[in-house]
């Protein structure tokens, strides 16, 4: 799952590509459209979500009418998978800012 959760990172930090997550949420769109909404060439566009279904983010079909039509969609899983390590990591720093909280509390106690 680490290297996974990885791609999902890696595929994330770059804006244009959080851009193109943010539309295909609301619905999937052909790569043109992607290009044309998020103001990129369509080789740079090609590029981002080459990048995008590597890490698993994004999954392409073509229209039956048109198979030079490339349609991409979101993928859940890999969104899951970085949601469950958020929650991980909250619950890790929320447990030690509290043993954190009870250490100065007991010196503050002791002056």
């Amino acid at each position: 799952m680490n290297a996974a959760l990885d791609l999902t990172l890696a595929a994330l930090a770059d804006p244009v590509r959080r851009r193109a997550v943010d539309l295909l949420a609301r619905r999937p769109r052909a790569a043109g459209e992607l290009a044309r909404e998020l103001d990129v060439s369509a080789p740079a566009m090609s590029r981002h979500l080459r990048t995008l279904r590597a890490s698993g983010l994004v999954e392409e079909s073509h229209p039956e009418f048109d198979a030079r039509v490339r349609i991409y969609a979101l993928r859940p899983e890999p969104m899951v998978h970085l949601l469950r390590w958020l929650e991980e990591s909250e619950r890790l720093w929320s447990a030690q800012l509290l043993a954190f909280k009870a250490h100065i509390e007991k010196d503050a106690e002791g002056e």
